[in-house]
């Protein structure tokens, strides 16, 4: 065998070596899971309750959870595996609800520059890193909200993550979003170009109809329209009109697919919500008013608090010191959400800031209000419900998939402790074990 292939081999199986030290990754899924494993931790989060079952266990077999409850009432088969994890909380697998895998921080890199200059096969790789980060960091399931000029990459990663190909989280796409025609980025060109855009551009109700079917077919589990946008020096405005964006809705349910509607407007949010939408990213400047349509109307809002605070730490402010306008406007308006009893779904808009640290937004949302148990139920069975995950993930009971998470501390007592991931278990495969 000649040198130089004997090396490339030998850094190929270096590359693919489980990683030492505290955490054990796996780094390429097996088949299936096999036989059964007990788990034992400190407690398990009742997600039925939105409370800490101290001294509980948890039976999986297969891809399946088989039994919860306390030690005693568990019956374990012979032969099974048992994992101690003393010290930590059990969890369901996490939920992240507004995720970009094929974007990276904007401190990096800028939007335009990583739509226009970065290859596809680049952005890909990227986010086949960013898809391993998120698993690692307890997040077995995530909503990506558009792969911003990677075309249909998502659907790509999502088959190869069902596939074993390469480790990553259940992913709910949506390919490659849709906007009003001349309501998105990059802009300010020389109008005699056509720049590529980071989203899918519909200029009239057919052609909008066309792009939400043309969309499904390639593969879109879920649909996602541009309610509003930054439109030359008018600042945020509504782009689509409460009639046209009701046919997307119209046109995606018919072939059982959900919408979700990226709004900074109350305008926008509004329309969003009287057209039907399922959920309303965002929100920045929602009111009391639309909020308590929205909790009327069963739509779950999406607050994106991460991806404020990021941007404005971005452009040179400094935790700790006066709050920007832009954080005290996320902060009211997160405030009025929670006060009108609107369904918040857990999703921080991660790609803005960097993947792995998806629990950056969960911290946000407790220290803007929401109580800690509370937030945990956002990023699991809320989530999993308005997904349209419900009976599968988001909760640790018999029957539903086997996707756990242990992390150190009790999270119901401080929030902090999900960054602490011991354990990540998908589908009864463990990915990630303390030793």
């Amino acid at each position: 065998m000649k040198p130089r292939l004997l090396a490339a081999l030998a850094a190929a199986a270096l590359c693919c070596a489980p990683v030492s030290g505290r955490a054990q990754v796996q780094p390429l899924a097996p088949p299936g899971p096999a036989g059964s494993t007990l788990l034992r931790p400190a407690r398990v989060f009742d997600a039925l309750s939105a409370e800490a079952r101290e001294g509980w266990v948890v039976l999986v077999t297969g891809d399946r959870i088989a039994a919860v409850g306390s030690a005693a009432s568990v019956t374990v088969p012979a032969g099974a595996k048992t994992i101690e994890l003393p010290g930590a909380t059990l969890l369901p697998g996490l939920i992240e609800g507004h995720s970009h895998l094929f974007l990276h921080p904007y401190n990096e890199t800028s939007w335009n520059d990583q739509v226009l200059h970065e290859s596809l096969a680049e952005r890909v790789a990227r986010a086949v890193v960013h898809a391993r980060e998120t698993l690692m960091a307890g997040f077995t399931t995530t909503r990506d909200l558009g792969t911003e000029g990677a075309g249909y990459s998502d659907v790509g990663l999502k088959q190869a993550i069902e596939k074993g190909v390469v480790p990553g989280p259940r992913i709910l796409t949506s390919t490659r979003a849709i906007v009003a025609k001349g309501a998105y980025g990059p802009s300010g060109f020389d109008p005699r170009w056509e720049i590529p855009q980071g989203a899918e551009e519909a200029g009239n109700p057919d052609e909008l109809e066309k792009v939400v079917r043309d969309q499904i077919g390639k593969g879109a589990d879920w649909v996602k329209l541009y309610g509003d946008y930054h439109v030359g020096p008018a600042g945020d405005v509504p782009t689509f009109l409460q009639d046209e964006m009701k046919r997307a809705v119209e046109v995606a349910g018919s072939l059982g697919r959900p919408v979700a509607v990226h709004a900074m407007t109350a305008e926008g949010m509004r329309r969003a919500a009287l057209a039907g939408a399922t959920t309303i990213e965002h929100g920045d400047e929602g009111t009391p008013e639309v909020f308590r349509l929205m909790a009327r109307l069963g739509i779950c809002y999406i607050p994106t608090l991460a991806a404020t605070y990021a941007v404005s730490t971005y452009r040179g402010w400094q935790p700790g010191t006066a709050e920007p306008a832009a954080i005290l406007r996320k902060r009211q308006s997160f405030k009025d959400a929670l006060q009108s009893a609107v369904p918040i779904c857990m999703g921080g808009d991660v790609g803005v800031f960097a993947h792995g640290q998806n629990a950056l937004e969960m911290e946000l949302m407790a220290q803007y209000g929401m109580a800690p148990a509370q937030v945990l139920l956002s990023a699991t069975a809320v989530s999993a419900r308005h997904f349209g995950l419900d009976g599968q993930l988001g909760t640790i009971r018999p029957g539903l998939l086997a996707d756990l998470v242990a992390v150190d501390g009790d999270p119901t007592r401080d929030i902090a402790a999900v960054r602490n991931v011991r354990f990540v278990m998908k589908g009864g495969v463990v990915y990630r074990s303390a030793r």
